[in-house]
């Protein structure tokens, strides 16, 4: 038996040698051993507290941040790795010294299923600075950008908590902070409302927010979380005006009204608030303090701030002016002051080819009577005309000519301003055509 199995014993090594390589070239044809490249975006640092002690912090180069990585290894197993199975690290306490400018710290790299002889990278050093680390305290400003509650209601306020942040990073960084802000949005809502982990947004001196690379060297409180307080107050509309002024007019003068522009205004506030005005009449006084008509003897018009005139815990609307114009007019005695309709001044002398507009729809006259009773008088009994001395198109300012009823008086010249165009003819062939 022995001697059987010695037979031919070369041939036998031989054949087995042939399957072995026979075996190895069919699975080289099949999954050969292939090299492939991968671009790692960033290279991440690990062990920074090791500066700690120093008062430092690394800054990598931003230009040389990602780095090559080279894979060796049967084309099936090669083929399944991603860039999200590569991780590439620089770790801190390697570097060869942490005296140059800039700092090497050699880059490891690491591959599930991959064993570390069969990964190469390019370069093989990662390049950072080392900056002062620096650490200052900012108030967290709160906004809602443009969003808009729901219908009837206004942004009462927004608190925001914590009011300040501390962020940690290098000086250069932390030196370029301008402000820091959080925004909200409340757009439809119509109660109060509580936004949790809201993200604080950074911006620099030029007004550009922080990019995510700047980001990332710097250490929030809290992470940059804050939590923001929305207060809705509901909305009062056409809320009146009451004018306060001081002193009196110059002897022989009175004040024949007050008017203001607008004559009401929308305003929103706390119920408390909202309450008050309405046992007030929905009023709000303007002026106090402000307009003093002492010895005038012409009307007294100025602007006044609402803004200032507004009770706690309520605002003016979005889109409302802050400032109204209040006009006081002062009369002699035994005159007053009537609205005419510009509708009823007739125009004299009107070519056929022109037509006139009248800009505003009424002119005002100041009437005085010389028994001072104006119990007779009626507007519908003034005449009034117009005459332009040349007809061109455009808008200007004329004289009204003005003829009152018999024992009144005019006291100041009426002007009204009027728009000219000609008048635009349709020729009735050209539309006959066109049909």
């Amino acid at each position: 038996m022995k001697k059987k199995l010695t037979n031919n014993i070369g041939l036998k090594i031989m054949s087995a040698v042939v399957g072995i390589l026979v075996w190895m070239i069919a699975v080289n044809i099949d999954d050969p051993i292939v090299t492939q490249s991968y671009l790692i975006p960033s290279v991440q640092i690990i062990n920074e507290d090791y500066l700690d002690g120093e008062g430092l912090v690394v800054m990598a180069d931003e230009d040389n941040a990602s780095v090559r990585v080279y894979i060796t290894g049967p084309r099936k197993t090669v083929a399944k790795i991603t860039v999200n199975d590569i991780v590439a690290v620089a770790d801190l306490q390697q570097a060869v010294s942490l005296n140059t400018d800039p700092v090497m710290i050699p880059i490891t790299v690491t591959c599930p299923g991959i064993s570390a002889t069969n990964i190469s990278v390019t370069p093989q050093n990662l390049s950072v600075t080392l900056e002062e680390k620096l650490t200052k305290e900012f108030t967290i400003g709160v906004s809602s950008g443009d969003s808009e509650p729901g219908q009837g209601y206004e942004l009462g306020s927004l608190t925001v908590n914590p009011e300040t942040v501390r962020i940690t990073g290098p000086a250069s960084v932390v030196n370029k902070i301008d402000n820091v802000s959080v925004t909200v949005d409340i757009d439809g809502i119509t109660e109060d409302t509580t936004f949790k982990e809201a993200s604080v947004v950074i911006r620099d001196k030029n007004g550009d927010q922080l990019s995510d690379t700047t980001m990332s060297y710097l250490k929030l409180e809290n992470d940059g979380l804050a939590t923001v307080y929305a207060k809705l107050w509901k909305v009062r509309s056409s809320v009146k005006l009451e004018v306060v002024y001081e002193g009196e007019p110059a002897e022989g003068y009175v004040v024949d009204s007050v008017a203001t522009v607008p004559e009401t205004v929308s305003v929103a506030g706390t119920t408390e608030a909202l309450t008050q005005l309405e046992e007030n009449g929905n009023t709000l006084t303007i002026g106090a303090g402000e307009i003093d008509i002492s010895g005038a003897q012409e009307d007294v018009k100025l602007k006044v701030s609402l803004a200032d005139s507004l009770p706690d815990e309520m605002k003016l609307t979005t889109g409302t002016s802050e400032d109204a114009w209040v006009s006081v007019r002062i009369a002699p005695e035994d005159s007053a002051i009537y609205a005419l309709a510009t509708s009823g001044i007739q125009v004299t002398d009107k070519p056929e080819d022109y037509q006139i507009a009248f800009e505003l729809t009424e002119i005002e006259l100041r009437i005085q009577s010389e028994t001072g009773d104006f119990s007779d008088f009626d507007v519908a009994d003034v005449q009034a005309f117009i005459t332009l001395d040349e007809w061109e198109e455009g808008s200007c300012e004329v004289a009204v000519d003005i003829t009152l009823p018999d024992g009144y008086e005019l006291l100041e010249e009426v002007t009204t301003e009027v728009r000219v165009s000609e008048v635009t003819v349709v020729d009735s062939e050209d539309n006959d055509n066109s049909e």
